[in-house]
Parts: structure tokens; C-alpha cells; sequence
């Protein structure tokens, strides 16, 4: 395929360390995200740095949920670790009933792409694809044929009122409207959660509030689960429910 061809001669694939898997805990159907005992431990300067600390976190199926606290508590490091980004020094985190430590690497790559979406903060679009193109290349990689993968990378496109730009390059695209179509890439496979890392955090407030009322109604019209990090209140707010961390751990 010729988005795939082009993509391949300009990105390289990422190789996680393997890891031994923890037991998991049983998974209610209520519960999407289940995790316990979670850590993480940064050894690359003198002092190991226990980033977080043997939390437990979880997220109702359909739920959408802010995890705020000050810059340094942990917000994006177990945002990270819940989505299978990052590995854990100790404890185990069940998404949608499955373990992810008792992953292979392969396994959980293929995890994520199907049942996990992104959106970033720095939108994180190709820019040698159009809109539609970034829109469709997840389904692409999970190999959807390509008519089908453009009839549902328009359709999502619509979704987020971005019909109009579906062939425009990220370069002529508002930051609100490339974050639009980060999130109609997020949404376009189905997956069971989306991870938003700071999404307003490039965009005006005006824009932000554009962007939250978007994800808002993807999550009541889809069902979708959103699991949001941010440092904005106004966000926290829009959303069902806010968990505050500090210094590694859960407040509230």
C-alpha cells in the first residue's frame, strides 16, 4: 500500500525490554482499566526515582475520567504505564480483561493499535499524509483494505466536522483542526479506551473548549471511555470524574 510504503521509508519500529508477568486480578465487566500495585522506577541518574508508587487506579467502561495534579506527580508516567507505553517495576494493569504483562511485545503492539487510542499534546500527525491518510493509516496497519479504510476515515473525519479538510496536509491546518484530526485517528479503529496526554495543551482556550465538547459528545454518542491527563481545571471539569495525584500517588 502506498501510505504504508511511504511511511516505512521514514520510521523505524521501537523494541521494548521483556518482562516476567505478574498474576493479574479478575476483571469485573464494569471496569475497562484495572490496576494494582502499580510502580515505576527511573534508574538513570545516581538515585533510583520511584515515579509512582504502588498505586491501584481503575476506570469504568464508558467513563471519562481527568487525572490532574502539579507538574511532576506522575500524571503522564502512569498514563504511560496503563496503556502498555511504558513497562512497570512491579504490580499489573488489566485493560479490557487483558493482562498486559502477560503480553509478548508483538502482542501487546497489535493490543494497542486495536483496542487503544492516542491523542498527544503535539498532535503527532504525519506530515507527509493528508488528513484522511493519517485518519486511516492505523486501519491500514491492522490490515482493513483500503477501501473500507478510506469509507471509515471520512465518515470519522465528518464526525469531527473536518469533512472539508479531509485532503489538506497538517501544515494548512488551525491547531485545533490537526488536534481534530488526531482525535478522529484515535477514534477510527473502535477502540475500547483513548488516552488524551495534555490535549488542550496547544490550543487557545476558546479551541480547548471546542476540543473537550468534541470528546464529550464522542463519549456520549460512541460510548467511548476517555482517560484525559491534564493540568487544566476547566478539562478536569467537563469531565465524570477527576483522580489527583501527588508525588507519585493517588489523593483522591
Amino acid at each position: 500500500m502506498a501510505i504504508l510504503s511511504r511511511i516505512r521509508r521514514t520510521d523505524s519500529a521501537s523494541r521494548r525490554e521483556p518482562q516476567r508477568p505478574p498474576a493479574s486480578p479478575q476483571s469485573g465487566d464494569d471496569w475497562i482499566v484495572e490496576a494494582r500495585g502499580v510502580r515505576k522506577v527511573y534508574r538513570g541518574g545516581d538515585v533510583p526515582v520511584e515515579a509512582l508508587q504502588g498505586l491501584d487506579f481503575r476506570v469504568r467502561r464508558g467513563e471519562m475520567l481527568a487525572i490532574m495534579g502539579p507538574s511532576g506527580c506522575g500524571k503522564t508516567t502512569l498514563l504511560n504505564c496503563l496503556s502498555g507505553i511504558d513497562s512497570i517495576d512491579g504490580g499489573v494493569v488489566v485493560v479490557d480483561g487483558r493482562s498486559l504483562q502477560r503480553m509478548s511485545d508483538a502482542e501487546l503492539t497489535r493490543y494497542r493499535a486495536t483496542n487503544m487510542g492516542f491523542v498527544f499534546q503535539s498532535f503527532n500527525l504525519l506530515p507527509v499524509l493528508t488528513a484522511v491518510e493519517n485518519v486511516e493509516y492505523p486501519l491500514l496497519v491492522g490490515n482493513v483494505p483500503p477501501r473500507e479504510a478510506r469509507r471509515r476515515a471520512l465518515e470519522t473525519l465528518a464526525a469531527v466536522d473536518l469533512a472539508d479538510r479531509a485532503h489538506h496536509r497538517p501544515a494548512r491546518l488551525s491547531g485545533g483542526q490537526q488536534q481534530r484530526v488526531a482525535v478522529a485517528r484515535a477514534v477510527v479503529t473502535q477502540p475500547a479506551i483513548v488516552w488524551a496526554d495534555e490535549p488542550t495543551g496547544n490550543l487557545d482556550s476558546a479551541t480547548a473548549a471546542d476540543l473537550m465538547a468534541l470528546l464529550r459528545s464522542l463519549n456520549q454518542t460512541r460510548g467511548q471511555t476517555f482517560v484525559i491527563v491534564t493540568h487544566a481545571l476547566e478539562v478536569g471539569e467537563q469531565t465524570d470524574r477527576i483522580v489527583r495525584m501527588r508525588d507519585g500517588q493517588i489523593e483522591s
